[in-house]
Formats: C-alpha cells, structure tokens, sequence
C-alpha cells in the first residue's frame, strides 16, 4: 500500500464513501441492500491493496454481507411500517434462504474465486435482463406456488444472495412480482428477506474465511473486511430511510434502467477478472 499515490487513495475513499450512499438508496427504492454496487467497489480497492486474488472475492462477498446487515435492517423496518410486507411469504422463506446462504457459505470455504466472479456475472445478468426488458405484465401464475416450490424459491435465493454478497432483495421480487404479487408489497417483503439472509451469511463468510486468515488483510476477521465495513456501513444504513420514502415518489422505471446498466457494466468487469484482463 506504501506504493499506491495518494490521489489514488483519496480518489479510492471517496468511491467507497459514494457506494454507501448508493448501497442505501438501492436498500430503500428496490428492497435490495446494495451488495450488487458494494462488492465491485471493494473488488478494486482490495486489488489495489495487494489482496491475493484466491480470497479476493471471497473477501468482497463476505464483507458486502456485513456491510448491508444494517442497511436491510431499516429497509426493512420502513417498509414494514407502511403496512406492506406479506408476512406469510417472509416466514416461509426464511428457513429455506438461511439453509442456502450455508450452503454458499460452506462453498466459500474451499471453492476457487473464480465460483463467486463467475455466480456475480450470472446472477447480476438475471437481475439486468428483468430490470431492462422485463415488464410489469410478464406473470407465471395469478397466485403464489404451492409450499414445496416456495421452498425451492427461498432457498435459491438464499444462495445465490450467498454466493454473490447481496440481500436478495432483487431476486425475491423478481419472483414475486411474477405471480402477480404487486410490486410494492415484493419489494417490501424482499427487505425483509434480506434480513436473516445478511446475518446468516455474516456469520458463514466470518467462519468461512478463519482457515484462510494468513492470506487476508490485516484488521480482517474471517472474510469479513473490519475497514470496508466501517467505511461503508453507517452511510448505507442512515441513508436507507429516504430511499425507502425515495421509493414511492420517483419514477420507477428510470431507476431501473440505471441499475440494470451499472449491473452490466460491473459483470463485464467481472468477465474480464474471468479471462484475465
């Protein structure tokens, strides 16, 4: 780090700085924490710190995962205070999520990095595919599935949420709002997935990364970046309240394009890590 300019550096802090800002903004207008935004922001301040590449990612997700606890914690209560969050689709995911963010958990442990850069691609390219092109009519269902598939749903987002560093909030409501859940009452529930699912994978990451610590970072526990979450958390989780009032008075569709962009734009900076760029 003696070597890196200061510019750079200052240049660095305030990229972070700005991605809390961002991370709780995305928390209240979508449901999401911000993962999405967080972890290609800390992909590059740990390259530029010498951070061995085979814990690299693994240190980006585990540490996006502390850093939106808060954050989808007053999501979440904000929501619910509007009387929005469909409480029986929340207590029937949470088990199953949880159960998948330890399965993602456990990969962290002995998985090579390029099974978090390649799941980041994949997974954002899902959630940019539904926000460019996707439409409000487009519905599987009039109805929710039955308890079996909901399962199923929990715990794939649950995993994928694991393996990507993010709250899930995108991937809940994508599903919901396909069985003609309306969109405020997903998004408002997805916050609140998002809860046990950032505790839990927390938890799993900080375990995850124990037989890892010689190659981390100093002021690093397991894979969870000390640093990184104090930079970036209080501003994500004091601005999350106004992206959740932000929510019901912007024009959504402007939003979504604007995220579904940034979610391409930091896949493809993810494909070039894949090939060696």
């Amino acid at each position: 780090m003696a070597g890196v300019p200061l510019a750079e550096l200052i240049s660095l802090a305030l990229a972070v700085m700005a991605a809390g800002v961002i991370t709780g903004l995305l928390a209240g207008l979508f449901g999401v924490g911000g993962g999405a935004v967080v972890v290609p922001v800390l992909f590059e301040v740990f390259r530029l710190l010498g951070v061995p590449e085979e814990v690299r990612m693994q240190l980006c997700v585990g540490t996006s995962l502390a850093i939106i606890v808060p954050t989808t914690i007053r999501s979440y209560r904000a929501h619910r205070a509007k009387g929005l969050v469909v409480g029986p689709v929340l207590r029937s995911w949470a088990l199953p999520a949880v159960i998948g963010v330890g399965v993602g958990s456990v990969a962290a442990a002995f998985a090579p990095a390029e099974v978090f850069e390649l799941a980041f691609v994949v997974i954002a390219g899902v959630i940019a595919a539904k926000l460019l092109i996707g439409r409000e009519t487009w519905i599987i269902g009039r109805s929710l599935p039955g308890p079996a598939a909901m399962v199923g749903y929990g715990f794939l987002v649950g995993l994928a949420s694991s393996l990507m560093g993010i709250s899930g909030g995108s991937l809940a409501t994508m599903v919901m709002t396909l069985y003609g859940v309306p969109i405020h009452n997903a998004v408002a529930t997805s916050a609140g997935l998002g809860v046990p699912i950032t505790i839990a994978g927390t938890l799993g990451y900080l375990i995850a990364g124990l037989s890892h610590q010689a190659a981390l970072p100093p002021l690093s526990i397991g894979f969870i970046s000390v640093i990184g979450v104090a930079l970036i958390a209080p501003i994500s989780s004091w601005i999350a309240p106004l992206g959740a009032r932000l929510a019901h008075a912007l024009p959504r569709r402007r939003l979504e394009i604007g995220f579904g962009l940034f979610l391409i734009a930091a896949s493809l900076r993810f494909v070039a890590s894949l090939l060696g760029a």
